[in-house]
């Protein structure tokens, strides 16, 4: 099944199900997304039956979307998760993820822009494949972790790269507002291989392949790592968890390739789908 958040005509905040053309409105079943798919499959089975009943509200063509997660709890990262990837910015190949966190207002849904900051010319694009969690869990086994998943999305871990490098800490390269898009649809376990492992993984700016690779090329795989999160924090329904980029990235290319207003840039993850967002320049809003 796949599933969104998105605005409705009324610019209110909705949830529902697509078919790939239409969306089918979930609205009035559970109080988001996230709170829906942690009730009883019983219970879930009966709403999109209803849905579906009572039939589309809107194209999925000409849908606003939200990020697949509004208001995650948390959004932990991995940095460094493929190995090619950290020997192209220069560091050593990780046994422990490299680990960093994205606050809610960094995030922008598919087709919203990503914002380049009017401080710095070095905003990067990064192709990840992102975990939604669905339960509650503490010190989960790896052998048990795909059992806490809702879902499967995808992420644009845009990075503003000067001010990444700034501090020993990632955080404020990858916290300024606008710039991580995730979505477009959050697509269930049972239509991915299991831990969606063997997934085509690939990153266009303008039309041009800048990232191609596979989730079987990261180190901590999904189970792996939800096994090292759950042991630091309780997961809860609703966070994500962005599992890190491929080879190819901007910064590592000779001369530097940096996204810049106007630039439309795709994610595709085979089986998930593709997120695509325009780079806009910041607009400084006018003095009050």
């Amino acid at each position: 099944m796949r599933y969104l958040s998105y605005r409705g005509e009324d610019g209110a905040a909705r949830f529902g199900m697509t078919d790939g053309e239409s969306v089918f409105d979930l609205v009035g079943q559970a109080a988001g997304l996230v709170d829906f798919l942690a009730q009883p499959a019983a219970a879930i089975a009966a709403a999109l039956s209803a849905a579906r009943a009572a039939g589309p509200t809107q194209r999925l063509d000409r849908t606003m979307f939200l990020p697949v997660v509004p208001v995650p709890g948390k959004v932990v990262c991995l940095g460094l998760n493929y190995a090619d990837h950290a020997r192209e910015g220069g560091f050593a190949v990780p046994d422990y993820p490299a680990l960093f966190v994205r606050v809610t207002s960094s995030l922008v849904g598919a087709g919203e822009p990503i914002i380049r900051p009017r401080q710095s010319e070095s905003l990067d694009y990064e192709a990840e494949l992102a975990v939604v969690i669905g339960r509650r869990g503490k010190r989960v086994p790896g052998a048990e972790a795909l059992d806490y998943i809702a879902g499967y999305t995808a992420f644009n871990d845009a990075s503003v790269r000067d001010y990444q490098r700034r501090t020993a800490q990632w955080t404020p390269g990858k916290n300024f507002d606008a710039t991580g898009a995730l979505g477009p649809v959050l697509v269930t376990p049972d239509e991915l291989p299991p831990a969606a492992r063997g997934l085509k993984i690939a990153c266009r700016l303008n039309g041009q392949v800048m990232q191609s690779s596979s989730t079987d090329h990261m180190i901590f795989d999904v189970p792996r790592t939800i096994e090292i999160l759950s042991e630091i924090m309780t997961l809860e329904p609703g966070d994500v968890i962005a599992m890190g980029t491929p080879p190819g990235v901007g910064h590592a290319r000779k001369p530097p390739v940096w996204m810049r207003d106007g630039d439309i840039c795709v994610i595709e993850i085979e089986g998930i789908g593709v997120l695509r967002n325009p780079v806009r320049d910041e607009v400084l809003e006018a003095a009050q």
